[in-house]
Formats: C-alpha cells, sequence, structure tokens
C-alpha cells in the first residue's frame, strides 16, 4: 500500500471516528451514564471505598468465586527418570514416556523390562 492510500484510509477512518463521536455526544443515555459514574466515584472517594468493596458488598459471593478459582490447585511436576541401559550403556533421562528412544527399547526389550532399568 502506498503511503498515499494509507493516509487517505486513516483520513477517511478519522472522519468515521469523528461522526461516531458527535453522534455518542448527542446520546442522552451516555450523558446519564458519564453522569452517574461521576457521582459514583465522587461518593466512593468520600467514604474512601473502592469499586471492589461496592462488590463485596452487594454480592459477597462473586468474590469466593473468583478466589477459588485462583486457588486452584496446580498440576503436580512429574519427576525426572532416569533409564540406563544394560547392554550398551546409553542414558536417557526424561520427564515423561514420549521419548523416542525410550519407546524403541520398550518395543525391542519389552516394557517391563526396560522399566526395571530405572537408576
Amino acid at each position: 500500500m502506498s503511503k498515499l492510500a494509507e493516509f487517505k484510509a486513516l483520513e477517511a477512518q478519522i472522519e468515521e471516528h469523528k461522526q461516531r463521536l458527535a453522534a455518542l455526544q448527542g446520546d442522552e443515555g451516555l450523558k446519564k451514564e458519564i453522569e452517574f459514574e461521576s457521582k459514583l466515584r465522587k461518593l466512593l472517594g468520600e467514604y474512601n471505598y473502592s469499586l471492589r468493596n461496592v462488590i463485596d458488598l452487594l454480592d459477597p459471593t462473586a468474590g469466593k468465586s473468583r478466589q477459588a478459582a485462583a486457588a486452584k490447585p496446580a498440576r503436580r511436576e512429574r519427576t525426572l527418570k532416569r533409564y540406563e541401559n544394560p547392554n550398551t550403556g546409553e542414558v536417557i533421562e526424561t520427564k515423561g514416556g514420549n521419548h523416542k528412544v525410550l519407546k524403541s527399547w520398550k518395543e525391542e526389550h519389552g516394557a517391563e523390562t526396560v522399566e526395571s532399568w530405572i537408576q
């Protein structure tokens, strides 16, 4: 895109946003919301309250569900397993069973045999 085309596109977007802003400035619903917000913030400041305090007052269960979600226990970390092939002396360290060489050992020697190689 050329700079001139980009410039004209941006000018068109600015003009569109100006029109939307003018339409919103004349909206009575928006004026009422702005008035409500300013009065609410003034009242909160007067009593040294935050929006979080008001939410906790109006709906005490809202904070508990949020805390329960945050306190969800994390999945335990997998332990590192170390396998040593007694035939070749090769060592593999892995936290899971999705290891290419480990899979080949299990196919060749059997899963029980390979699991006995854990150090």
